[in-house]
């Protein structure tokens, strides 16, 4: 219920809070990396999805991720794709440790330092299956979202004329090459160690 959840959120708020005050009393505030995300966004009635989240459309997909510490621009914002196996990647730059396997993602830094640069790279998203939903496998680039599904179907968006994905693109001509494309990129992605 709404207030069972607005408790949750003021405790988050306040441990927070009580975890910078002790922080920037012991004088390692200005030391320290303190990372704010989520594992996946939740829907709230966004395409007829009334609780719920592990879907590939953007409200469950985009999460919040918030930084503050050394070398991480105080205010400032940026738009790069980037997912979470990037978290990683960045912890351990940040405490000047190795991985001791290899990593998926890439630090931030180099996109916190930059604000244009690019890293050129598609993101992966996979979904086990769930109640009414079967499992998929998707590609998000900065224009197209294209998913395929365990049970054979695919949907494909074009973001920039439809970033609520409304309207899927599988049955128009005019995207079958960028279909061919994405699913090809996909099957790379899938398969990649």
């Amino acid at each position: 219920n709404y207030e069972q959840r607005l408790e949750s959120l003021l405790a988050v708020d306040e441990a927070v809070e009580r975890l910078v005050d002790t922080l920037r009393t012991e004088r390692e505030l200005d030391n320290t990396l303190i990372v704010f995300t989520s594992d996946n966004g939740y829907f709230h009635g966004e395409h007829r999805v009334q609780l719920g989240k592990v879907l590939v459309y953007e409200p469950s997909i985009r999460v919040p991720l918030i930084m503050r510490g050394p070398g991480v621009p105080a205010g400032a914002h940026r738009r790069q794709l980037v997912t979470n196996a990037d978290l990683a990647p960045t912890i351990l730059e940040a405490a000047g440790a190795k991985p001791g396997k290899p990593q998926d993602g890439r630090s931030l830094f180099p996109l916190l330092e930059d604000r244009g640069l690019e890293w050129g790279r598609d993101l992966l998203i996979e979904g086990a299956p769930g109640v009414n939903q079967p499992a998929f496998d998707a590609i998000r680039t900065y224009r197209y979202v294209y998913v395929q599904h365990a049970n054979g179907e695919r949907e494909l968006y074009d973001l920039a004329r439809d970033p609520y994905q409304l309207t899927s693109l599988t049955s128009d001509p005019a995207y079958a090459d960028v279909q061919a494309e994405l699913a090809l990129r996909l099957g790379l992605l899938s398969v990649c160690v």
